[in-house]
C-alpha cells in the first residue's frame, strides 16, 4: 500500500459525525443542515432536458478532452465573465469532471518528487483536498492561516525564502472556503511576482467565482488579474464548475484552463486516468455554460438569504457578509465543536466546526471558535436555523 496514504487525515464530515455519535438530537425540531457546502437550489429545466436529450451519447466513449462545442462555449463564457480575450478550445481549455478530482489530480502532474522535500503551499483553512493531492505527490503541505486580524488574506510575506525555494504548487482559492475572501489584484501581483521569482505554479480553485451579491461586481478572477497586469498565463491555472453556479453537483462538470503547456501535460496524464466526461453531462454542460439567466436567479436566491439571515446572527454570533460563495464564517462565543454538538443535540441544527477545516500551524488552529455554515437550504429553513441560534446563545 502506498505509505502516504497514512498521512490523510479523516475528512471533515466523518470527525463530525464522530462528534455526534451518541447524541440524540432533540424530536422537537426538524432537523436543519448547513454543514455541508452542497447546492440545494433546483437544478434549472433546460440542463435537465439537454441531459436526458442527449442520453445517445452514452453509447460513445467520450474523449479526454471532451467536444470543440464544449471547449469553445467554455472560452466564450471565460471570455465573457473576465473581460479578456476568448483562450484556445483546442490547447487552453480542458473540460474536468468536477474541481474536486482535477485539483487533486493536478498535483499529481505537477510535483516532481526527485527534487528535494516538494512544497505545496494552501490557506489554512481549506478545502481538505489540498491537503491530500500535496501527500500523495510525496509533497509537504505548508498552510499559510488566514487570520480574521489580516482580513482572511494569504501572508505570502510570512514565507520563509528556503520554503519558497522548495515551493512547486500554490493552492489559492477565491473566493474562499470558508470565509469567502475576493483576492485583490495587488494580492494577485504579489503571488505572480513569486511564481517568476520562483517558479511554482498557481492552482486558482474558483468554484464559487459565481455566487455573489452585487450584479455590478463580480469577482475578480484569476486570469483576469493577469490579464489586466499585462501578463500572459505562465505557470497559472484556474479550475472552475457547474456543480455551485448551476446547481449541478451529481453531473460533475467542470473545467481547468490557463498555461498552455501545462494543459497539455496534464490532459496526457488525464488520458492516462481514465477521467473523461460522459457525452450527456457534456452536452447538458454545453447548455449550462451558455446560459446567464439561471445564475442571476440563484445569486437572487442566495442574497435573499445573506441579506435575512446575517443579521439575525450578527445579534449572537461574530459575523459579517462575505465578499462571495455561499458560507457564513462566525465566530463562536464557546469552543467550535462544543458549539456545533449543543446545537445538534439541543436544536437539531448541524454546522460545521472551523477547526475541523483546519490544522493546527504556526501555533495556531485558525478555525478555533469558528464554525461554517452553508446556507444552502431554502429561506425558511434558514430563517429558523438562526432563530435556533439565537435561542442556544440566550440558554
Amino acid at each position: 500500500m502506498n505509505p502516504n496514504l497514512n498521512l490523510l487525515q479523516p475528512y471533515p464530515f466523518q470527525r463530525l459525525r464522530d462528534l455526534f455519535k451518541g447524541t440524540t438530537p432533540n424530536p422537537a425540531y426538524a432537523a436543519i443542515n448547513l454543514s455541508i457546502g452542497e447546492p440545494k437550489h433546483a437544478t434549472p429545466p433546460l440542463i435537465k432536458n439537454a441531459l436526458v436529450n442527449n442520453l445517445g451519447g452514452l453509447a460513445n466513449y467520450p474523449t479526454t478532452l471532451g467536444t470543440l462545442e464544449l471547449r469553445t462555449a467554455i472560452s466564450n463564457w471565460i471570455s465573457r465573465r473576465y473581460g479578456i480575450p476568448a483562450l484556445n478550445p483546442d490547447t487552453a481549455i480542458l473540460p474536468v469532471t468536477g474541481s474536486r478530482e482535477a485539483l487533486f489530480a493536478f498535483a499529481q502532474v505537477i510535483i516532481d518528487a526527485s527534487k528535494t522535500n516538494p512544497v505545496v503551499i494552501s490557506p489554512n483553512p481549506f478545502y481538505q483536498i489540498y491537503e491530500g493531492a500535496a501527500f500523495l505527490a510525496d509533497a509537504e503541505p505548508y498552510f499559510l492561516n488566514t487570520l480574521p486580524e489580516n482580513d482572511h488574506e494569504m501572508d505570502f510575506a510570512s514565507v520563509p525564502a528556503e520554503v519558497f525555494k522548495r515551493t512547486q504548487l500554490v493552492y489559492v482559492c477565491s473566493p474562499g472556503n470558508p470565509s469567502g475572501k475576493v483576492m485583490r489584484l495587488a494580492q494577485w501581483k504579489t503571488l505572480f511576482d513569486l511564481s517568476d521569482q520562483y517558479g511554482f505554479v498557481i492552482a486558482a480553485d474558483e468554484c464559487y467565482s459565481e455566487i455573489y451579491f452585487d450584479e455590478a461586481h463580480p469577482p475578480l478572477g484569476a486570469l483576469q488579474a493577469a490579464h489586466q497586469l499585462g501578463r500572459d498565463y505562465k505557470n497559472l491555472v484556474i479550475f472552475s464548475s457547474l456543480s455551485k453556479r448551476s446547481n449541478v453537483p451529481g453531473m460533475r462538470s467542470g473545467f481547468v484552463a490557463g498555461d498552455e503547456k501545462i494543459i497539455e501535460k496534464f490532459a496526457l496524464y488525464r488520458t492516462y486516468h481514465g477521467c473523461a466526461m460522459n457525452p450527456a453531462v457534456q452536452a447538458a454542460s454545453l447548455t449550462a455554460w451558455n446560459d446567464e439567466a439561471h445564475v442571476i436567479e440563484n445569486r437572487r436566491l442566495y442574497a435573499e438569504k445573506f441579506k435575512t439571515v446575517t443579521p439575525m446572527l450578527n445579534e449572537v454570533l461574530d459575523v459579517k457578509m462575505p465578499d462571495a460563495a455561499f458560507y457564513l464564517w462566525a465566530k463562536t462565543t464557546m469552543p467550535d465543536t462544543e458549539f456545533a454538538l449543543n446545537l445538534y443535540r439541543d436544536f437539531n441544527v448541524t454546522v460545521l466546526p472551523g477547526s475541523y477545516l483546519a490544522r493546527e500551524a504556526h501555533g495556531v488552529n485558525p478555525g478555533k471558535n469558528f464554525v461554517r455554515l452553508a446556507l444552502v437550504a431554502s429561506l425558511n429553513e434558514c430563517v429558523e436555523a438562526a432563530k435556533r441560534i439565537q435561542a442556544l446563545n440566550n440558554q
